[in-house]
């Protein structure tokens, strides 16, 4: 199905590995210029020859920033000052007790994982809204609202972005530009998948039988009783981005194999 986003221009933050790369392959496929962001140029230029080489008909960019630096950011916006799509996927997570967080820490995580995506949008929503069309996606967590105790920073930030999106949302009001929020569940990137094959590293098992013992020992409330592929994540937010997908507004998008018990 064409989704209608040929020659739209997005910018993905964090898309370098994980859920923001299998986005801006997506929409890569779509015939969108992606702009590859992370911190590291070398990282960001390689996934900017991976998606030359797999879609020609794209012309992805490389915007490498640390865009917790208000610096960076401002000259991120200087370089690409208009996008039709801003996916704020970038975040920073690790499994920490409550007594374990002192204050720099919870400040840490709301810097990066909030101010960074309300920045942004703060920079690029004007022009959309001038320009009647835009998409703006945050990536949130089931840890939004239904957190674990695991990882209460992390947790908080992602209620927060539900919150931030559902109230820019009301900015969008009457207008061809949305602001949603999508929330996965356990998702098999790069660093979960180390993990687990860690886990199982003396045991002769494919990596299939060590994912469906995990599921089955540590996350049983899963329906699919796997992880939820980056793949899947990144078709999702390509038709949430798409013109298709208009009546979206102000959503909190569950794609959580089943994790989230309730009906909301």
């Amino acid at each position: 199905m064409d989704m209608g986003l040929r020659n739209k221009t997005a910018l993905v933050t964090g898309s370098t590995k994980g859920i923001g790369k299998a986005i801006a392959l997506e929409l890569a496929n779509e015939g969108v210029h992606v702009l590859i962001n992370g911190r590291s140029n070398e990282e960001v230029e390689l996934t900017v020859k991976e998606i030359q080489a797999k879609f020609p008909n794209t012309q992805p960019k490389s915007a490498a920033a640390d865009l917790v630096d208000a610096q960076q950011r401002e000259a991120l916006f200087t370089r690409f000052p208009q996008v039709d799509i801003l996916v704020n996927n970038m975040g920073i997570y690790e499994i920490k007790s409550y007594d374990d967080l002192d204050d720099a820490e919870w400040e840490k995580y709301f810097r990066t994982n909030v101010l960074v995506a309300n920045s942004l949008t703060k920079l690029y929503l004007p022009s959309m809204l001038s320009g009647d069309y835009g998409r703006v996606l945050f990536i949130a967590s089931e840890e939004a609202i239904m957190p674990s105790g695991l990882m209460p920073h992390y947790a908080m930030t992602k209620s927060m972005l539900l919150s931030l999106s559902k109230s820019l949302s009301k900015l969008t009001n009457g207008s061809e530009v949305t602001v949603n929020t999508i929330m996965p569940g356990p998702t098999l990137s790069e660093n979960v998948q180390m993990i687990i094959e860690s886990m199982y590293s003396n045991e002769e098992m494919t990596f299939e039988a060590k994912e469906k013992d995990f599921m089955a020992k540590n996350l049983p409330q899963s329906e699919i009783q796997r992880f939820i592929r980056p793949i899947e994540i990144g078709r999702l937010a390509t038709f949430i981005c798409s013109p298709y997908a208009s009546a979206f507004k102000g959503s909190p998008i569950r794609m959580d194999g089943g994790m989230v018990p309730t009906i909301f």
